[in-house]
């Protein structure tokens, strides 16, 4: 049998991408063995794949620190008499597992970043589609040996959503009778990528203005756990899952039965389609184009001001603003965003 190993450590929504493309592969190739190998935090969502995807916990922290951990969790992958690398990652840590692989007689394979495509897109002045994160994962599969290959994929749950009473027991759905529900994820890793605080909070406070909508606020650490628990303390309808759900799995399952969620290029993002749901996703210092646009998204939800010649500024959103005042951000009215997520909540459930 053949026994895939595949390489994705970070970050965040880079290996919630793969999800779409390791379920394709697996649901098309069930006679192949596949094991995931990334963080710790990753695990309960792979979990929800089918039964030939295994997980192994890459602990790059402790165990699998430096070129000794690294050694030891090459020789623990080896121990699974695997026959094939996928490295959709392609960073140092990677590239040495490769070497090892390729000299244990694996057939090895790396995603192509195509960085020179990148500078240029930042550059362009007209913006065109790039080749998306899903596509250039789903390469490495084709040229592993699977050229027909092609990534089909719906979601984790079905399209009634995920059983609340066997993911959620302690969810009490009957305490929030609201027909609607919203996600609302207002975080990222970069300050590039988030609208500002004091918008989004009007943003909360129109939507719990509406007696039809409960709004569940997404976030980890404890600052963003802060903010997030006085906006759930200051407005009604609204609550702050910080802190109140055990890993992705269990977000993922709220999310499922949400209409709708609000969030920024982020992972949370990414989470949410995962589970089919539509994403008003608002972009300022990153653009949609550059092929990170969450599984499925559409380009009408998506909030950015398309005026400004500054932006994108890259691509992960990770470089000071060269003005110093994300007007990419600022500059999206509130109007706005909340006109995109309330489509959603008068539209017909689909």
């Amino acid at each position: 049998m053949n026994h895939i190993l595949v390489l994705r450590f970070s970050a965040m929504g880079d290996v919630l991408a793969t999800v779409p493309v390791v379920d394709s592969f697996a649901r098309q190739h069930p006679d192949v063995r596949i094991t995931v190998v990334s963080r710790a935090w990753a695990k309960p969502i792979f979990a929800l794949l089918p039964g030939n995807v295994g997980f192994l916990t890459a602990q790059l922290n402790d165990e699998h620190r430096g070129w000794k951990g690294l050694n030891l969790l090459g020789r623990r992958l080896l121990a699974f008499q695997p026959s094939h690398l996928a490295d959709l990652h392609d960073v140092l840590r990677t590239k040495w597992l490769r070497i090892r692989m390729e000299l244990a007689g694996l057939y090895v394979k790396s995603i192509k970043k195509n960085r020179r495509a990148r500078r240029q897109f930042i550059r362009a002045k007209e913006k065109t589609q790039q080749v998306t994160v899903f596509e250039k994962y789903a390469d490495v599969f084709r040229r592993l040996g699977f050229p027909d290959f092609q990534v089909e994929f719906r979601s984790l749950f079905p399209a009634q959503g995920a059983d609340l009473s066997t993911l959620l027991p302690h969810f009490d759905v009957s305490r929030r009778p609201e027909p609607n529900w919203v996600a609302l994820a207002p975080f990222a890793t970069h300050e590039g990528k988030i609208y500002p605080l004091e918008l989004m909070e009007r943003v909360v406070s129109h939507l719990s203005s509406r007696a039809d909508v409960r709004v569940f606020l997404f976030g980890a650490g404890a600052q963003e756990r802060s903010i997030l628990e006085a906006w759930a303390a200051r407005y009604p309808r609204v609550e702050s899952m910080a802190g109140q759900l055990q890993g992705l799995a269990e977000e993922a399952a709220l999310i499922s039965h949400c209409r709708v969620m609000l969030a920024m290029d982020s992972a949370n993002m990414h989470l949410a389609s995962l589970v089919a749901v539509p994403v008003v996703s608002i972009w300022g210092a990153t653009h949609p184009l550059g092929g990170f646009l969450g599984w499925g998204q559409r380009m009408e939800d998506v909030v950015q001001l398309t005026s400004l010649d500054c932006r994108p500024c890259s691509i992960y959103g990770n470089r000071p603003c060269r003005r110093g005042d994300y007007p990419c951000l600022r500059g999206i009215p509130v109007e706005t965003v909340v006109e995109h997520v309330e489509r959603h909540l008068t539209a017909s459930p689909s």
